[in-house]
């Protein structure tokens, strides 16, 4: 057990990763994902799967998400104006319910939270005629488009969620 709380040593771990990127230019890689999937536990209410479990998902929901296998990414956002960002792999060929996607300023801290259902993405990827969307790959937009924001760093979780698709 460390003696450290898992919230210092992320809170250290962003602090790291912003000095490094300020002082390299790179960012430090392996990072985001992990900063990510703490900030989706920690606001959504999700309990992450143990080291080394097998499965397509990161956590498991709980609340009004309970039982809810959840795969989660991350991504930092340097430059708002530079198009074309993409979030990791999603895991088609595996057993989950929906994907979070966490959203960072250049602090490594979350400002907006999307979710999209598994029927969404995997209609989103076959109508997708690239070999990336074959893949399991796809832009920032793109997702953002199909999902529901779910948080924002301004009102927390949101109470009745943002639907993109319906503009309401």
């Amino acid at each position: 057990m460390s003696i450290y709380s898992l919230e210092k040593l992320i809170a250290e771990t962003r602090r790291i990763a912003r000095d490094y990127r300020n002082a390299t230019g790179k960012p430090l890689g392996g990072v985001s994902g992990e900063i990510a999937q703490f900030d989706a536990c920690k606001q959504l209410d999700l309990e992450p799967v143990p080291p080394g479990t097998q499965g397509g998902y990161d956590a498991v929901g709980r609340g009004k998400r309970a039982g809810k296998k959840i795969q989660i990414k991350g991504r930092v956002i340097f430059d708002e104006e530079r198009s074309g960002q993409r979030i990791g792999q999603l895991k088609l060929e595996q057993e989950w319910d929906s994907v979070v996607l966490v959203l960072m300023d250049d602090h490594f801290e979350p400002f907006e939270i999307y979710e999209a259902e598994r029927d969404e993405i995997v209609a989103a990827q076959e109508a997708g005629q690239s070999k990336r969307a074959k893949r399991g790959a796809m832009s920032v937009a793109k997702f953002k488009a199909i999902s529901q924001l779910v948080w924002t760093r301004e009102f927390g979780e949101e109470n009745e969620v943002w639907d993109n698709r319906s503009g309401s």
